[in-house]
């Protein structure tokens, strides 16, 4: 029995040394052409507070805690590089950055008609859908919106907008300047789903210590019931516990929803293995509920709902299976499509993947 209960007390400190783990990842920049280093190139690791800038040498080092990764790097005039990086990539063999000859911007341009008056017209609008309408959105700010371009679709009733340059936004809510390099938004009219992909870096704000306690405090209220505590309670086998609840949309109605019994069957749960993620998959619509938290009351006015509603309800759909690390960064994102709770919060709420609450 005593070896038993060492053996125990060896395995918890195990998995507390593993959690608490840490990794460095280092590389190259060149240019693909003439294989020059590039200085002063920004590396950084998407929706985190984690990046740098190449030195004289185009040589870049980052300390990442355990989990995944998204390493993104620009240059101006450079096409953007993404390479998925995790607990294995130590070193990453030199990265290739190719000139960029034509925009995405360009592209559009030559296939529809841009809105020249677009902040104007879909400034407010943009804003409500990409930073978003909860409380700690009315304490954010885009701080160069004259970056924006909008472009309406009428074949397809949708509204696309893209950014000349990264979009900086002031976050006095949570304490974060964020450095965004949108990719794209877009909004369906049609279905009233809107879609945004985008890079991420951020900056933790300077203040006194009363301040950085009020940021703390509201951190910790974004954190809890949000995405990222999903995924880092998924990965962790404590769904239940941390008080969310699937339940899957019935196969021959469909307005009904089911109970999970169980999240981890084989059906929709792949294990944790050597690669250091789970897998989790759902054929059909599902939705999240999370218990241990009410709606705020803006979003019960907003959508016009009964004020003794008790639980936070988002409604996802998964185009493929999703693979989730440890820190909650989950691949493929493009193939997460979410409504309801979650999608009321947008980048005013959201929390890098580098926040420990």
């Amino acid at each position: 029995m005593q070896k038993l209960r060492h053996l125990f007390v060896f395995i918890a400190v195990l998995f507390s040394f593993i959690a608490d783990a840490q990794f460095t990842v280092s590389g190259k920049i060149v240019d693909s052409a003439t294989k020059e280093p590039m200085a002063g190139a920004s590396v950084f690791c998407q929706n985190t507070t984690i990046g740098t800038a190449t030195n004289k040498q185009g040589e870049f080092s980052l300390q990442l805690k355990s989990g995944g990764y998204e390493l993104i790097i620009s240059y101006t005039g450079y096409q953007t590089k993404e390479l998925r990086i995790s607990h294995t990539d130590n070193t990453i063999p030199d990265i290739e950055m190719v000139k960029e000859e034509k925009s995405l911007g360009e592209v559009i341009i030559k296939t529809s008609n841009e809105v020249k008056d677009g902040w104007e017209k879909y400034g407010s609008f943009f804003l409500e859908h990409f930073i978003g309408s909860t409380p700690n959105a009315a304490k954010c700010a885009l701080l160069n919106p004259e970056v924006l371009k909008f472009y309406f679709l009428k074949r397809s009733n949708k509204l696309r907008v893209l950014a000349e340059g990264p979009l900086q936004i002031e976050n006095k809510a949570l304490g974060y300047n964020m450095r965004y390099q949108l990719d794209s938004f877009v909004y369906h009219y049609n279905t009233d789903i809107n879609l945004y992909r985008g890079f991420c870096l951020y900056t933790e704000m300077e203040a006194d210590d009363s301040l950085k306690r009020v940021w703390a405090i509201n951190r910790n209220k974004s954190y809890y019931g949000s995405k990222l505590q999903f995924m880092r309670s998924y990965y962790d086998s404590t769904l239940t516990e941390d008080g969310f609840v699937i339940n899957l949309l019935d196969e021959n109605n469909t307005t009904k929803f089911n109970r999970v019994a169980d999240v981890y069957d084989t059906l929709y749960y792949g294990a944790l293995d050597s690669t250091g993620e789970i897998e989790i998959w759902y054929p059909r619509k599902f939705n999240v509920t999370y218990t241990k938290k009410k709606p705020e009351p803006e979003y019960l006015k907003k959508f016009k709902l009964p004020k003794n509603v008790g639980t936070q309800v988002s409604y996802v759909e998964l185009t493929d299976g999703i693979a989730i690390k440890e820190n909650g960064y989950f691949y493929d994102q493009k193939d997460w499509i979410n409504q309801g709770y979650w999608s009321w919060k947008n980048l005013a709420d959201q929390l890098p993947y580098d926040y420990s609450p």
